[in-house]
């Protein structure tokens, strides 16, 4: 058979292929996924698990008026390759080229740009009250498409520009379709969303894309019921026909009516296996085969025609057609890059160094060691965050509350209120969903919980959704919590010991990124106090957090030029190292602090807060680090020189800031403070 992927180019023509074509073409995608991991880290075993289900999909909706959203879009390749991308399909995850997200800007089959759980039901349910409005009221209201990360101008059209004559109210009603994971699927607005939508009876369909796992595998009590349902095959094959019995039984008299009644009951709860989901208003139809393409277009033909809220209880398997994934989904979730030699990988070997997530897993565990008092807890990355060993070491301080952060907070809040010290190591850009669990169990009750953000600052490939560079500005705004930016491996080593003995909350922010060690005579790790590298009269570069390197470089280039620029490592956000800073900002030509985080209420502006509340001219201070846009994919490396966080980029800024110094300089020192300061450091 000839290759089929590339002449699809939308849905429309796979409705044109046979059953045995459909099977053919999952074949193919499986493939081109298998090619893909062989240039490049990309999701893995969460694409292959879907090929199927994607295609029944587009075959039995059409997506360009009826909606469609992929939960946790990780799982979005398959769904790419259909709907006209195929060709740009190598890009994926490069700078500049596909996201490997869904993302509005690059299709019209792209709702949401989805790279956190849970959300995807909310999400639909509220685009189908609004569709049901809006097409009462007539095609002038459409689907609002997304601008491009990179070009603001321009954005896809609309669902109703492509198809305008479907806004008439008289037009077909659409189908709203929202996929998400048992992973996911134990998020606590998952069940706010399906309580709404039983409640008023909207017509959704949820699929539950069932494969035992998240990233790790699932836990918690939901897991063991999809695992009982999973197994109910009798319940599937008989639903039907029970039902259609009772719906006939006869009434006998009131006492035998309610007997009757009752027994209906009974049986139907005996063998109704999705009884949770139909107490919550959802109709329950599954479980079925996952990798079944005519059974899955069966299927939903027959839930098309509800008229209220399904849930479509689908069963498939992570890393399906690939032995080695099928069978460790969880370490082909984002292989590294391996070579595919019949049906195994042969994967290449890692370069030397360990990631500061190995550094912080290794605290972790020496600390848990030190103190039975200490536990830890993740959100469903037990593998992201390298605490296989933890787990095994110490499984009853060991907590992985499933992709429930702002449970995990709470939970946390709790345990130490018990007289723990727990440990939450959450990714950065995970935390922000527990942002009212930081303010008001453990903030505001003034609990020492330590939080280690994982992957905080630019994440790479994997893009907005998960650059982590929102978390200094939301943990600095509550009181009582110490902020802390490690400069390097060593001061990541130090600091957890240091937080966990704090009588107090803090947190401890690290990237994705190979660990690196500044060689210095490293100073021990106080509250609020800074670490001088080198002092320049000239100008001061503060670094705070993992950019101390490219800081440090920086300084090195400018020295070379012959001016004398020294470097701080902050090491504190909050409390800041008042004293040093200010003195820096008062004394020097320039200052320059630098941060992998966004400007607007982190590292910089708190400098820019504190000189200002002193009554120093601050025009000598400049803050680099994130501005007010979200950041694309792209390689760390490439997005840090971008944005002139590498240390050519740095070593610019400071030029430029340095430019007029000597027609300035002389009018700018304020000799009053600085003897202050001197006094207050002789003291």
């Amino acid at each position: 058979m000839d290759p089929l992927l590339p002449k699809i180019e939308s849905p429309d023509d796979l409705r044109r292929l046979s059953l045995v074509e459909l099977e053919h073409l999952a074949v193919e995608i499986r493939e081109t996924l298998c090619h893909i991991v062989t240039t490049r880290p990309a999701h893995f075993a969460s694409n292959l698990g879907v090929v199927e289900l994607c295609l029944a999909l587009h075959t039995t909706f059409d997506f360009r008026r009826d909606r469609l959203i992929w939960d946790t879009g990780h799982q979005i390749y398959p769904h790419k390759l259909v709907t006209g991308r195929h060709r740009d399909f190598p890009t994926i995850r490069t700078r500049g080229g596909l996201m490997g997200y869904p993302n509005p800007a690059e299709s019209e089959f792209d709702l949401f740009m989805t790279g956190h759980a849970g959300c995807s039901v909310s999400t639909m349910l509220g685009m189908a009250v609004g569709d049901s409005i809006a097409d009462a009221v007539g095609p002038t209201i459409g689907c609002v498409s997304s601008p491009s990360l990179s070009s603001p101008s321009q954005s896809s059209p609309s669902l109703d520009e492509s198809h305008a004559s479907n806004g008439h109210p008289h037009a077909e009603a659409r189908h709203h379709v929202a996929v998400i994971g048992d992973g996911a699927f134990p998020s606590g607005i998952v069940y706010e969303a399906m309580n709404n939508a039983g409640g008023i009876k909207q017509k959704l369909l949820v699929v539950l894309n069932d494969n035992k796992m998240s990233i790790c595998p699932r836990v918690g009590g939901l897991a063991e019921y999809l695992d009982r349902l999973r197994m109910n095959r009798l319940y599937t094959g008989i639903k039907s026909e029970v039902q259609r019995v009772l719906s006939n039984v006869p009434v006998v008299g009131d006492s035998m009516e309610r007997f009757l009644g009752n027994m209906k009951e009974s049986l139907k709860a005996g063998l109704h296996g999705g009884m949770l989901f139909e107490e919550l208003g959802f109709h329950y139809v599954g479980p079925i085969d996952g990798h079944d393409v005519g059974k899955l277009q069966k299927y939903m033909r027959m839930v098309k025609e509800s008229d209220g809220p399904v849930l479509l209880h689908v069963v498939t398997e992570k890393g399906h057609g690939f032995k080695p994934a099928a069978e460790d989904p969880v370490y082909f979730h984002t292989p590294p890059v391996f070579r595919r030699e019949l049906d195994r990988a042969v994967v290449a070997p890692k370069s030397g160094g360990a990631a500061y997530t190995n550094v912080a897993s290794e605290a972790i565990r020496q600390a848990m060691h030190g103190d039975p008092r200490v536990t830890v807890m993740t959100a469903a990355m037990c593998q992201g965050n390298n605490l296989e060993r933890v787990r095994e070491e110490f499984p009853t301080r060991f907590f992985d509350t499933g992709i429930c952060e702002s449970h995990a907070v709470a939970f946390a809040a709790g345990q130490a209120k018990s007289g723990l010290r727990p440990i939450v190591d959450i990714y950065s850009t995970f935390l922000q969903r527990s942002f009212d669990q930081i303010f008001q169990e453990v903030a505001l009750q003034n609990l020492p919980v330590t939080f280690l953000l994982d992957r905080a600052g630019l994440t790479g490939p994997d893009g907005p959704t998960h650059h982590g560079v929102f978390d200094l500005a939301y943990m600095r705004i509550f009181p009582n919590v110490t902020v802390m930016a490690p400069g390097d491996d060593a001061d990541l080593q130090a600091m957890l010991p240091f937080a966990l003995a704090h009588d107090g909350p803090a947190s401890i922010r690290y990237p994705k990124a190979k660990a690196v060690r500044v060689e210095r005579a490293v100073a021990p790790v106080e509250l609020g106090r800074a670490e001088v590298i080198e002092w320049g009269d000239d100008g001061m570069i503060v670094a705070c957090g993992t950019l101390l390197a490219e800081c440090i470089r920086a300084a090195q280039l400018l020295r070379s030029e012959g001016l004398d620029v020294g470097v701080v490592n902050a090491r504190f956000v909050k409390p800041l190292d008042n004293e040093l800073l200010l003195r820096a900002v008062a004394t020097c030509g320039a200052v320059v602090t630098v941060e992998e985080a966004m400007l607007a209420g982190g590292f910089g502006s708190a400098v820019l807060e504190t000189a200002n509340a002193a009554g120093l001219d601050t025009s000598r201070l400049r803050c680099l680090g994130i501005g007010d846009a979200f950041v694309e994919h792209g390689e760390r490396e490439e997005l840090l020189a971008s944005l002139g966080l590498d240390a050519a980029g740095i070593a610019e800024a400071m030029r430029s800031l340095l430019a007029n110094r000597n027609e300035v300089m002389s009018d700018r020192v304020d000799e009053t403070f600085v003897a202050r300061v001197d006094a207050q450091h002789r003291s």
